[in-house]
């Protein structure tokens, strides 16, 4: 019904992940897929464009109520409408939070391997912050108390989270998040969770929860960011979504709000509103074969001298070790041999790479296949 295996040219379109690189290099990098949005989005753009009007606009209250519709019936979270606050995207999001839900000399806990923009929100916002290192435990990249504990701070105010987490791929569990709330709630921290991977849950059995649907108490000290731009495939129309449910903080984030961070379009606006509503089908059909590829991932990487990789959980993105090839920068040596993938000082790990395998099999076998003969020649 939808075919995901349709090639696509990106090169010429203004493309981000497409215009970096030039020549013949297969680009892995940034985290948006290769596949046209769904129909009922396209649909909805164009009957915006045919009405010719192309004005201002309000949030639409129909996203609002089938964003609610959708947290309650997923996750049996209930949120009220003035909880949700409306934002162009989840970064300015992340760093809405960083500059003004804690004063200038308070502090930031950030998780390490993250997106980067965790980090870089406390860094540009100019607050102290300490990196919180991730621990591989049973194939899934998850926190440990005992270093969470040691990060703190007696100025500490905000706790940054990546749930499900980017670039390791896991989905934290409810008690994982529930654990993870009452430190939080211990040292009287702060909140701001990336949710915006949400929807891209490959684990079938393996559901997202919301760390602000755990208890009342979570709810109360936790920002939520969250977003359909990446699982359905629209990151350039740009809507997201902050919820909020206490009135003070809500107050406190949204102090920027028309002075540096503009609305969401009415792309973005439609576009959300379409995906929530009529897409369903269609993020089944990718999910399925976002699996296929993971496992397509997973499997080939195994086989890679020097190489090796944590289970996907969720996301599109493989975070791979690539410290046994023995070369000082592995984002820059597969480069030169063809594929760009993102590098993992990015994230805080330089001896990794991230790899976006959100693209047609096809295409993506033979990056794979580039980067088994760049692995197998560094080993002899």
């Amino acid at each position: 019904m939808f075919d995901f295996d349709l090639p696509l040219e990106r090169r010429g379109t203004w493309s981000t992940r497409w215009e970096r690189y030039p020549g013949d290099v297969i680009p892995l990098w940034v985290a948006d897929t290769d596949f046209c949005a769904p129909p009922a989005v396209l649909a909805a753009l164009s009957r915006r464009l045919a009405h010719g009007v192309l004005g201002y606009s309000v949030p639409p209250a129909e996203l609002r109520a089938a964003l609610i519709e959708r947290l309650q019936r997923l996750y049996g979270w209930r949120v009220a409408p003035d909880w949700v606050v409306f934002v162009s995207g989840v970064v300015p999001g992340l760093h809405l939070a960083a500059r003004h839900l804690l004063r200038p000399d308070q502090h930031i806990l950030v998780p390490t391997p993250v997106y980067h923009h965790l980090k870089r929100a406390a860094v540009l916002a100019g607050r102290e912050h300490a990196e919180v290192p991730l621990v591989l435990s049973s194939g899934r990249w998850v926190f440990d108390e005992d270093r969470l504990q040691d990060a703190l701070r007696p100025h500490s105010r905000l706790l940054m989270l990546c749930n499900p987490q980017n670039p390791g791929g896991t989905i934290f569990t409810r008690a994982e998040l529930t654990r993870l709330a009452g430190f939080a709630e211990k040292h009287d921290l702060l909140i701001c969770s990336d949710e915006i991977h949400a929807d891209i849950l490959l684990d079938q059995g393996k559901p997202h929860v919301p760390i602000a649907s755990v208890s009342r108490e979570a709810s109360r000290r936790t920002v939520t960011l969250i977003s359909p731009n990446k699982a359905f495939g629209f990151p350039g129309a740009g809507c997201a979504f902050a919820i909020i449910e206490d009135a003070e903080l809500r107050r406190a984030f949204s102090a920027d709000h028309h002075a540096t961070v503009h609305d969401p379009s009415v792309f973005g606006y439609e576009a959300s509103l379409a995906a929530y509503r009529d897409c369903g089908d269609w993020l089944v059909a990718q999910l399925a074969y976002l699996r296929g590829n993971r496992d397509l991932v997973e499997r080939e990487v195994a086989a890679m001298p020097g190489l090796k990789m944590a289970h996907v959980e969720a996301t599109y993105l493989a975070w791979i070790d690539a410290s046994g090839l023995g070369v000082p920068d592995p984002q820059q040596y597969f480069l030169e041999r063809g594929v760009a993938l993102s590098p993992g000082a990015q994230f805080g790990a330089p001896g990794f790479v991230r790899l976006n395998f959100g693209t047609q099999r096809a295409l993506l076998a033979k990056a794979l296949e580039r980067m088994k003969n760049s692995s197998a020649q560094k080993s002899t």
